[in-house]
């Protein structure tokens, strides 16, 4: 009789693992040093100059800017998460499931994920500065953003409510429950961590576009006035510092504080998304 294996000591399972761990280590490195890099060349450039509340040449401040980031997400995330999500509670809950209708929203969606931000550039100057006159403005800036994270959205929503277990459905179901009292009350709570996860990647998206912002939101240091205001946000500001030449320093030093502001954010996000799953376990 040929002894078998245990399936630790099995050579394919041993190099699988090894190269697994060689895969989530080098992805680790590439990210400890790039935050690295951008704290080594930021921090000593960061000044209390550059925190001024009033935007010149002298300080580049970014105090503005930031400001118009947490705005310009917000705006982005007010007009794409509840259309994702209610797109994905209709796929899901009311779509006949393998219908061709679902198959073609969810190949749309995944067409438009893979489609450059400079397109939804383009697209956003040509639906919202130009055609609905808008001019570069915030609400142009946000809607094209909104566009943008729409199917990250919606993509990450569908797989969230497809992973609560139909056990909870047909349970409410069985206790006289309505359709729509299911999803509200019942799945939706269950989907909310997996919900949320998707709004922490659309926020990182956001925070960190520049090509489509620039084509439809422009690039004034300034808060602003209205909807219909040109702004500025981080990652333009750090792209305009950076192509003038003169304030690399500075651009290293808005990097750090965009990196800082994301990391924030995802973290008050998870730290919610905790609280609730800890809350539906209870």
């Amino acid at each position: 009789m040929k002894k078998q294996r245990a399936p630790g000591h099995d050579p394919l399972s041993l190099t699988l693992r090894v190269l697994v761990y060689a895969a989530g280590g080098v992805t680790a490195l590439i990210i400890v040093f790039l935050i690295g890099y951008i704290a080594v060349m930021g921090i000593p450039n960061i000044s209390p100059e550059l925190f001024s509340w009033t935007y010149s040449s002298e300080n580049v401040s970014l105090t503005q800017s930031l400001i118009n980031t947490v705005l310009m997400a917000f705006l982005s995330l007010m007009f794409s998460a509840p259309l994702g999500i209610f797109a994905a509670i209709y796929l899901v809950e009311y779509a006949r499931r393998g219908s061709k209708l679902v198959s073609a929203v969810r190949l749309a969606s995944e067409t438009l994920a893979g489609i450059p931000s400079i397109v939804y550039g383009l697209f956003g100057m040509l639906l919202f500065v130009v055609y609905l006159r808008w001019g570069y403005s915030l609400l142009a800036g946000a809607c094209t953003l909104a566009v943008m994270v729409l199917p990250l959205i919606m993509r990450t929503a569908e797989e969230a409510f497809l992973s609560v277990p139909d056990s909870y459905r047909e349970g409410s179901f069985g206790l006289g429950a309505g359709r729509l009292r299911v999803v509200f009350a019942i799945v939706l709570p269950s989907a909310m961590p997996g919900i949320l996860a998707g709004i922490i990647l659309a926020i990182g998206r956001i925070a960190g576009e520049t090509a489509a912002l620039i084509f439809t939101a422009g690039t004034v240091a300034k808060l602003p006035d209205s909807f219909f205001s040109s702004v500025r946000t981080l990652s333009v500001h750090m792209y305009s510092l950076s192509s003038e030449g003169l304030y690399l320093k500075q651009s290293y030093a808005t990097a750090l504080v965009l990196i800082c502001l994301v990391l924030c954010i995802n973290a008050a996000s998870a730290y919610m998304a905790k609280k609730i799953a800890g809350g539906r376990n209870e």
